[in-house]
């Protein structure tokens, strides 16, 4: 049974005061049955690591383990921070650093390498989901950025379609439900029934209060990957709720 796991992108958003959301949605879930990961700004990992039982995870990470990259962070300062995960091809980090799949592969090779849970997200973009080419793209980005060492333990897959992040648009069921059967099915063809199967699927993409428990309804979805709405334990808690009643 896989365990269903809520997981919050803070983007970059963020200073020592937010951190009280966590300690109000630590207290709100100390006996959550499911798993709770924020993904702070770096300049807060470590101190978010005292809400337990929250999990904390970084944003990204470099694909070496040390050297002259001004600005970076390596997956081994993530898990001398206390960090458990790293997000890793998000569609703002492809989009807006050129990264490829290729580089997200090592990213998540880089992370699994140190012991931390690679996050790997994909999606497609508006003008790619009317040009009906959604799996094709997927796809594509499964076989690129998904390392050939992926245990359930190690790996997260986030479907996050480009067009729905931020936007307050969502796909309907039928189109989160088709996208997550497909990756589930690449996932088992790859690395056989018992590891395919044990990877955790999220989906992202404008998941609110309003709309979380419905999509929680869809086979395969094993969670949430939530921007805006987890700065706020107001916003964030009746997500992990509806994540918790499924």
């Amino acid at each position: 049974m896989r365990r269903k796991l809520a997981a919050g992108n803070w983007k970059m958003n963020g200073t020592q005061a937010s951190l009280a959301e966590l300690g109000t949605l630590a207290a709100a879930h100390a006996q959550s049955a499911v798993d709770i990961l924020i993904c702070p700004p770096a300049t807060l990992l470590q101190a978010a690591t005292a809400y337990a039982p929250l999990k904390i995870g970084a944003q990204d990470c470099h694909m070496l383990a040390s050297g002259a990259h001004t600005g970076d962070i390596s997956a081994a300062q993530i898990r001398d921070a206390g960090g458990h995960a790293v997000i890793v091809g998000h569609s703002e980090r492809r989009a807006d650093h050129s990264e490829t799949s290729d580089m997200v592969r090592a990213k998540a090779r880089a992370a699994q390498a140190e012991g931390l849970m690679a996050i790997v997200c994909m999606g497609e973009s508006a003008e790619e989901r009317e040009a009906q080419n959604t799996l094709d793209i997927i796809g594509g980005q499964l076989a690129g950025s998904i390392p050939d060492n992926a245990t359930g333990e190690n790996l997260v897959v986030a479907y996050e379609p480009i067009w729905a992040i931020g936007t307050g648009l969502v796909p309907t069921l039928a189109q989160i439900g088709e996208v997550h059967d497909f990756i589930r099915a690449r996932l088992e063809r790859r690395f056989g029934a018992g590891v395919g199967r044990s990877v955790r699927i999220l989906y992202g993409g404008s998941v609110k209060p309003e709309n979380a428990a419905d999509i929680f309804t869809v086979p395969n979805v094993d969670g949430a990957l939530v921007g805006g709405a987890s700065l706020t334990a107001e916003a964030f808690s009746p997500i992990i709720k509806a994540l918790e009643a499924v």
